[in-house]
C-alpha cells in the first residue's frame, strides 16, 4: 500500500515539474529570470495579426510554404505533439478518471487552450488554434503509448 502512494505521489510530483517547465518553455520561452525583475503587461493597441484563428492554416504553412529551414519546421510542428505526449502518459497513472481517450483529449486541450490564451492576453507569444490541434494528438499519442505499454507488460505476465 505504502509502495502504490509513493509511485502516485511521484506521478503527482512529475506532473508538477512538467507543468512548470511547460510554462517555461510556452509562456517564458522569450525571457530569462533577470527579465522577469522588470516585467510589466502592456495593454495598448495588439496586432492581430500576428494569430493564427484558422484550423491548419500554420500547420500547412510551416509543411510546404515557408521559407524557413528543416528544423525550424519540425520544431514547430513536432514540438506541439512532443511537448504534450506526458499528459496522455502520466494523467491516466495517477487517477482511474482518466481512462479514456475522451478525456484525455478534453484535458489536453484545455490545458492547451489555457496556454494560448494566457500567450494571447499577455503577450507572451501568438495565439494558434494549430497549436491546440497539435497538443491534443500530442496527448492522445501519450495515452496510446501507455495502453500499448501495459498491453505489453499484461501480456507477457
Amino acid at each position: 500500500m505504502k509502495m502504490r502512494m509513493l509511485l502516485k505521489l511521484s506521478y503527482v510530483l512529475s506532473l508538477c515539474l512538467y507543468v512548470m517547465i511547460l510554462s517555461k518553455l510556452i509562456l517564458f520561452k522569450y525571457m530569462t529570470i533577470g527579465d522577469l525583475k522588470g516585467f510589466t503587461f502592456q495593454f495598448n493597441e495588439y496586432d492581430w495579426n500576428s494569430h493564427n484563428f484558422i484550423p491548419f492554416k500554420t500547420i500547412i504553412n510551416y509543411v510546404f510554404f515557408t521559407d524557413v529551414n528543416y528544423r525550424t519546421r519540425i520544431d514547430n510542428v513536432m514540438g506541439n505533439i512532443v511537448g504534450f505526449i506526458p499528459f496522455g502518459l502520466i494523467l491516466p497513472l495517477i487517477s482511474q478518471s482518466f481512462q479514456s481517450y475522451k478525456k484525455i483529449v478534453l484535458v489536453t486541450f484545455s490545458v492547451s487552450l489555457t496556454f494560448e490564451i494566457l500567450q494571447l492576453i499577455f503577450r507572451l507569444g501568438s495565439f494558434d488554434v494549430d497549436d491546440l490541434l497539435l497538443n491534443s494528438l500530442g496527448g492522445v499519442l501519450g495515452y496510446a503509448l501507455l495502453k500499448g505499454f501495459q498491453s505489453v507488460i499484461k501480456s507477457s505476465r
